[in-house]
């Protein structure tokens, strides 16, 4: 059985019969994990071998771990900054602050690596403008160029660690300040002002490798009445058109409010496909996941498939016990922590 275009929840932090029988179904291709499913390094790498077990085209295991606020396993993980600390460094020390980055990404994804998790939704290439509640700190900078080589550094760090890149949101989230978990933001700039600004940090990273990226909930009316994750001009023709990008496209999460606009449940997957993306996410909500395995038809692209696939995590990545034998991230540890930790605060939905 290949993998479908569906990433699911699971309930809690072992697999129940509920989560296999959906994990099953052809339509899915892949589990995102969050708070609730974790209770320690092992339970996290017992939890997502089964994952990894039930099919023989291994389930694609993500999460959603950036740092700061957004940082689903704590106890027993390194804490990462947001990524603002390191927009702050940049601000004085740009060649530290590159460092810095590398040594973060390369924490980050060893970490998750060591206990099975294929990649992680990240980087959050957003320009701050100072307006968007939901972005904020964990967006890098103000400046777009900060932001692309902050990245890029991050970028190397994560494929040090055996995973692959995720760039959000797309064309960028940081000019409004509606949160698209709660209401339909809309940006109402011409596209030139997005493409100058916004629209940099991707195109540099695309050129630097770029594997994935998410599009925003969020409309711009003067290019498109759709919101992004819903629109074949932002996805097909800027996108892959105009700025050559290859790589897998994910939805964010259907259960969110910004994704109301294109209907019920069903209707807001096929949109999503339809407009580009290879792969959509519907996430706490078990009576959605059902009614979308239940109603929805695709038929899956050859070249969607290839680009999940190429999501999986390097096969070689050491356990967590085996990483904390290695001096190389000791030494990154160190240097991660002297970045300067901000108190936790709770994740997104």
């Amino acid at each position: 059985m290949g993998l479908g275009p569906v990433m699911l929840d699971v309930l809690g932090t072992r697999l129940t019969v509920e989560d296999e029988a959906r994990l099953m179904h052809p339509l899915v291709g892949g589990v995102i994990l969050f708070k609730r499913n974790y209770e320690s390094p092992a339970q996290l790498a017992e939890l997502t071998a089964a994952i990894h077990a039930l099919r023989t085209t291994p389930l694609l295991v993500a999460v959603d771990h950036e740092g700061g606020r957004v940082q689903r396993f704590r106890e027993g993980f390194t804490p990462i900054p947001p990524m603002r600390e390191l927009g702050k460094i940049w601000d004085s020390h740009p060649q530290r602050a590159r460092h810095l980055a590398h040594q973060t990404g390369y924490v980050l994804a060893a970490e998750l690596r060591g206990c099975g998790v294929d990649f992680s939704f990240t980087p959050v290439l957003d320009v701050d403008y100072g307006q968007s509640c939901v972005i904020g700190n964990r967006a890098f900078h103000s400046d777009p160029q900060a932001i692309a080589e902050l990245a890029h550094s991050l970028l190397l760090g994560l494929k040090q660690g055996g995973m692959h890149t995720v760039g959000k949101h797309f064309p960028g989230h940081g000019f409004v300040a509606a949160d698209s978990h709660l209401a339909i933001p809309v940006d109402e700039r011409e596209f030139v002002d997005i493409e100058l600004c916004d629209l940099q940090p991707f195109r540099q990273m695309i050129s630097f490798g770029l594997t994935a990226v998410m599009p925003a909930h969020v409309i711009y009316p003067k290019i498109d009445s759709r919101p992004a994750g819903f629109s074949p001009v932002w996805l097909k023709d800027i996108l892959r058109g105009q700025m050559g990008f290859e790589g897998c496209i994910f939805s964010d999460d259907l259960s969110m409010e910004g994704a109301t606009v294109a209907g019920g449940i069903v209707q807001r997957a096929s949109a999503a496909l339809h407009a580009g993306c290879d792969m959509v996410l519907v996430c706490n909500k078990p009576e959605s996941a059902d009614a979308l395995l239940a109603g929805l038809h695709w038929d899956m692209p050859l070249q969607s498939r290839a680009r999940i696939i190429q999501m999986r995590g390097q096969s070689h990545s050491p356990s967590l016990d085996k990483l904390h034998e290695q001096p190389e991230f000791l030494r990154a540890l160190q240097e991660v922590a002297s970045i300067g930790i901000c108190s936790p605060e709770l994740g997104l939905a």
